[in-house]
């Protein structure tokens, strides 16, 4: 059985023999029609509709000082982020004191096991690549804050 997936998005990062190695169908989205903050407000408009509380940060500095201060139940990460990536970012969290125990949802359109481990080794409690329905989002979501509660 063959299978193929299509990937939507810019990929300007990946050594130029990724698509001989990673078969699929891969189609390039140019800088100017792809937004990944459109894809983030489809999330957070589903979980405040869904009755979350949601605070967004426009790179992974400003989410951890947002992190420090607000102390959330729950982090949705990306980690594809400007500055500081979700990999390290979450890390930090982990090890910072007053942030340690929040529990951390990696969301990523990167669906590789290398990346997948390096951030369950960095302390992302769940990993969910992109495309992503808002409905496992939002289960992933309330799994962990029930863990929190037992």
């Amino acid at each position: 059985m063959k299978f193929s997936w299509f990937h939507l998005m810019p990929y300007r990062w990946l050594p130029p023999d990724f698509r001989e190695r990673y078969h699929g169908v891969w189609v390039d989205v140019p800088n100017r029609l792809y937004d990944p903050e459109r894809g983030h407000e489809l999330y957070n408009e589903y979980l405040t509709f869904r009755g979350f509380g949601v605070i967004t940060a426009p790179d992974g500095e400003a989410g951890l000082a947002l992190a420090l201060t607000m102390k959330p139940d729950v982090v949705v990460m990306d980690l594809a982020m400007p500055g500081l990536n979700g990999i390290t970012a979450t890390h930090r969290l982990k090890q910072h004191p007053r942030t340690r125990r929040i529990p951390v949802v990696v969301l990523t359109g990167y669906a590789f096991r290398a990346i997948q481990q390096g951030a369950l080794e960095a302390g992302a409690d769940i990993f969910l690549t992109k495309p992503c329905l808002p409905e496992d989002l939002e289960r992933a979501v309330r799994d962990l804050l029930a863990r929190g509660r037992r």
